[in-house]
C-alpha cells in the first residue's frame, strides 16, 4: 500500500511543479499513453559534487533522447504527512507516446550513457511504469 502512496504523491509532485516552476523547455505535454517514474537513492545524498554530477548527467540525457517527451526531474519535498515517502534523492517522471517508445529510449546512446555515468552514484533505483487506464 505505501507503494502505490508514493506513486500517487509522485503523480501529484509532478503536476503540482509542472505549474510552479517548469519551464516548457524542462517540460513538455504530459502523454497519459506511458508514464516511466524512476527513484533514485543516491549514495552521498548531501554531497554537492555527487547532485551535481548526477544532475548534469540526468539533463544531458534527456536533452539528447529521442523519445521521451515529458521530462520532469524531482527532489522530495519538506512533508509533514506520514504517508509521504521523502527518503528518495531525486525522481524522474518521463513520459512516451508508447511502451515501445518505451523500450527504445531503454537502449538508446543517450539513455546507456547516463548509466555508466551515474551508476556508480546510486545505491537503489526504483521504476513504477504506467498507462492511462482511459487507454
Amino acid at each position: 500500500m505505501k507503494l502505490r502512496n508514493l506513486f500517487a504523491i509522485s503523480l501529484f509532485l509532478v503536476f503540482s511543479f509542472y505549474t510552479y516552476g517548469q519551464t516548457e523547455k524542462s517540460m513538455n505535454t504530459f502523454d497519459p499513453n506511458y508514464a516511466h517514474t524512476v527513484f533514485f537513492w543516491l549514495h552521498h545524498p548531501d554531497s554537492k559534487e555527487d547532485c551535481k554530477a548526477f544532475e548534469t548527467s540526468l539533463r544531458k540525457f534527456l536533452d539528447h533522447s529521442a523519445y521521451a517527451k515529458t521530462k520532469f526531474i524531482g527532489k522530495p519535498p519538506r512533508a509533514s504527512r506520514e504517508v509521504v515517502d521523502g527518503s528518495f534523492t531525486y525522481s524522474l517522471v518521463v513520459t512516451f507516446e508508447s511502451a515501445e517508445a518505451q523500450e527504445a529510449y531503454q537502449k538508446e546512446a543517450p539513455h546507456l550513457l547516463f548509466i555508466e555515468e551515474s551508476s556508480k552514484l546510486w545505491d537503489k533505483v526504483i521504476v513504477y511504469d504506467s498507462k492511462d487506464i482511459a487507454l
